[in-house]
């Protein structure tokens, strides 16, 4: 796994002052690799407790021709979309970033966020002037970041 250095923490996480901490390891699903980037530690218990919603932002797309990633072009998209959604979450505690996977035809970022609807206006909020986005958006009740704490589990060292 290598160092991660772009990682930054949202306003959610600032309750420390170290820089975030963050990888990127590489599964398979199959034979295509599954490139994740995310942070390699919780939050303090005040934002897990807070912060109860697993939202998934997922875009599917056809890595057919470069072993299931995205070609340049939809992953250049893609950073954008990225961009544009850590860029607001600066400025806000309702949601944090904990991982972001890529591969197999998919792309998913994964937030932990306090409620749905207010996510919602956000990210909308956020997008209203790029072109949309092939994406699906998921919520998932998690109070105990059981997601979250089974990524970090399958990328201890």
């Amino acid at each position: 796994m290598l160092s991660f250095f772009g990682l930054g923490k949202s306003k959610a996480q600032i309750e420390k002052p170290n820089k975030a901490k963050g990888i990127i390891g590489r599964y398979y699903e199959g034979d295509l690799p599954v490139i994740v980037k995310l942070i390699n530690e919780l939050p303090e218990s005040k934002v897990m407790s807070e912060l109860t919603f697993l939202t998934i932002v997922s875009w599917k797309y056809d890595g057919s021709k470069n072993n299931g990633m995205p070609s340049t072009e939809i992953n250049n998209r893609m950073i954008i979309l990225e961009d544009a959604i850590e860029n607001s979450m600066n400025f806000t505690d309702l949601f944090t970033h904990v991982y972001s996977r890529t591969g197999n035809n998919l792309k998913e970022f994964a937030y932990y966020s306090k409620n749905q609807n207010l996510f919602m206006e956000i990210l909308n909020g956020t997008l209203k002037k790029h072109d949309a986005y092939p994406i699906e958006i998921n919520f998932y009740e998690d109070k105990e970041w059981i997601d979250f704490k089974t990524v970090l589990k399958d990328f201890e060292k």
